[in-house]
């Protein structure tokens, strides 16, 4: 028989064991927290700020921002502090709050994304009706929808995964609690809600690449029919980046959530999570503004 126990906390994988490395892993997941950070929140500043900068694109990355450095903030502190303290436990309130708001802002991230495909395809086919389209009230809506989805895929996963027994073996297999983890230190090989819940979150998601492709396909038409190379690499501009960190953050989640769960620790299930968790928050201020030309001109008023 199993031998079921009442856990009361887990003990999060750390990075190594030796203090010199576990030291630079924490100053590098500090840096890379602080960088997030700031580039984050001060896009979500001048957005807020600036005027023109309140078009229905700039509010689609002010909610990004605002989720990236949330989603962030949701594992990256826990991991340093516990580097630096030595001590990787943490208890099972902190597990349950602390997979609910990966879920939600992950999920959260995804329907926003897919959001903001539709506005690219609005503006960029449609342009002359593009204002009666996304209006504000239309926005607002869009956004809040995806909020919502993404809190009600975060309850939806939370409850499914802490119904199921867990053994007497707490240690978590990842430098945060996620789906997948938990699920290996499980008693129960029978997880029928869990299963549900991820097939459901999967063909969303598959909805969603579908909703994208369906987007950028006129997207890209209309592109190579501008005929100034001026004007085409304008409007990949506003694109390409969205794509490159879509595919990013889509490829290494499914990787992460859609492979078997193994036995033994591994770095690859470390490195996902790190690509889609800490990088696109990192990433998406440089990628989408910090070389666009109206952010610069806000930034250099904010300045000033």
């Amino acid at each position: 028989m199993a031998n079921f126990t009442m856990v009361t906390g887990f003990l999060l994988m750390g990075f190594s064991n030796i203090w010199e490395l576990r030291v630079l892993h924490a100053m590098l997941f500090l840096l890379i927290y602080l960088v997030a950070l700031i580039g984050n929140l001060l896009i979500f500043t001048l957005i807020s700020l600036d005027m023109h900068l309140h078009s229905p694109m700039y509010f689609f990355l002010k909610n990004l921002y605002f989720l990236d450095f949330c989603l962030i903030s949701a594992t990256v502190p826990k991991s340093i502090a516990n580097s630096l303290s030595h001590s990787y436990f943490i208890s099972l309130l902190e597990c349950i709050i602390q997979l609910f708001l990966v879920i939600f802002f992950a999920s959260s991230e995804l329907f926003l994304l897919t959001v903001m495909s539709y506005d690219r395809y609005v503006a960029i086919c449609q342009p002359l009706n593009y204002e009666v389209i996304m209006n504000k009230g239309a926005c607002v809506k869009m956004a809040a929808a995806s909020w919502l989805i993404g809190g009600l895929f975060g309850v939806l996963y939370t409850v499914s995964t802490f119904i199921l027994p867990f053994c007497s073996s707490n240690e978590i297999h990842q430098f945060f609690c996620d789906v997948p983890s938990l699920l290996r230190i499980s008693c129960s090989d029978v997880h029928v809600a869990l299963d549900v819940t991820i097939g459901i979150g999967f063909s969303l998601g598959i909805l969603c690449c579908i909703s994208i492709t369906i987007s950028y396909g006129p997207i890209f038409s209309t592109v190579l029919k501008i005929p100034t190379a001026e004007g085409r690499s304008k409007a990949f501009s506003t694109c390409l980046p969205h794509l490159f960190v879509l595919m990013l953050f889509i490829t290494t989640a499914a990787m992460s959530y859609l492979s078997p769960p193994l036995d033994t620790d591994s770095i690859l299930d470390l490195l996902l999570s790190v690509f889609y968790i800490v990088v696109p928050p990192t990433l998406n201020p440089v990628i989408y503004c910090l070389r666009n030309k109206d952010v610069k001109t806000a930034l250099k008023k904010l300045i000033a």
